[in-house]
């Protein structure tokens, strides 16, 4: 009788290894660049890049706050601010609340006071997730409070962009945040502290020409699309076809508008590499 529970019990073991390892579905996931599958736990531990060809897939604001920041240093700023409807724009509340309900965030933008390696900072990042990361008024108040945050406090910056632009369904309200961010970091800057922009997949629109492009350093991650307009729209503008890799972060490292282009697998060492040069004194 033992033995019959033994053999049952071994291949109900194997069965749950070979659902786990090898059947395709829920545990593995496809890249959409490559094509390739991979487990969806390989994936996961190389920080959502993919093993075969180095894609790096779209994460979570909070997610990506833990692959930068130490281990219970994470203080989120002003996490209960999120967006109102100021020209009760049709279907805009429903939209809010679906995005609210798809990723557990009050807003697009998450920010934070935390340390990489010791150093006190204060952390931004634009979930992509959340309305393509459109900048909102909410968005651009949470980005300037924490500008200012870090301008109290002399503690250098850091600034993770994901967005499609402003957001259409606040109008003028949501343009005037490109302003009001970019003063706040002028503020900052006379200061003479450090921030540091990194610019994720995509990074366009009325983000990038503001404060994803006002950083000391500016970052990339291998393969993000920058640039106000995307390369559909001005292939079509001026009627020609555009350079190869035109506005991805390799491009825009070619050409000066971005100083490194860096795999998220060595961001944080990155940041924390800048934080311990750029401290007062350069002592280590």
């Amino acid at each position: 009788m033992n033995s019959i529970f033994a053999k049952r019990r071994a291949r109900l073991l194997a069965m749950k290894a070979m659902r786990d390892n090898y059947i395709p579905g829920d545990q593995l996931t496809t890249c959409p660049k490559c094509g390739q599958e991979s487990l969806r736990r390989e994936v996961a531990g190389n920080l959502a890049v993919c093993p075969k060809c180095g894609y790096h897939f779209p994460i979570g604001g909070y997610y990506r706050l833990s692959t930068i920041l130490d281990p219970g240093s994470f203080r989120e700023l002003n996490g209960k601010l999120s967006a109102g409807d100021p020209l009760a724009f049709p279907g805009y509340r429903e939209k809010l609340a679906a995005a609210q309900r798809k990723t557990g965030l009050t807003e697009a933008a998450v920010t934070a006071a935390g340390t990489i390696g010791g150093q006190k900072c204060v952390v931004g990042v634009l979930d992509s997730r959340f309305l393509m990361g459109s900048m909102s008024a909410a968005v651009g108040e949470k980005i300037t409070l924490a500008i200012e945050y870090a301008a109290k406090n002399k503690l250098p910056l850091i600034l993770f962009a994901a967005s499609g632009g402003a957001r259409m369904q606040e109008g003028i309200l949501s343009l005037m945040q490109m302003a009001k961010t970019s003063a706040a970091l002028a503020r900052f800057s006379e200061k003479g502290l450090l921030y540091i922009s990194v610019l994720t997949d995509p990074t366009t629109g009325g983000v990038t020409a503001s404060f994803a492009s006002l950083g000391d350093i500016i970052l990339a991650e291998p393969g993000a699309l920058i640039g106000f307009a995307g390369p559909r729209v001005i292939r079509q503008t001026i009627g020609q076809e555009l350079p190869e890799g035109f506005q991805r972060a390799g491009f825009q490292e070619t050409h000066g508008f971005v100083d490194a282009v860096v795999p998220r697998t060595e961001m944080r060492d990155t940041l924390e590499q800048l934080l311990r040069l750029h401290r007062k004194g350069g002592q280590a």
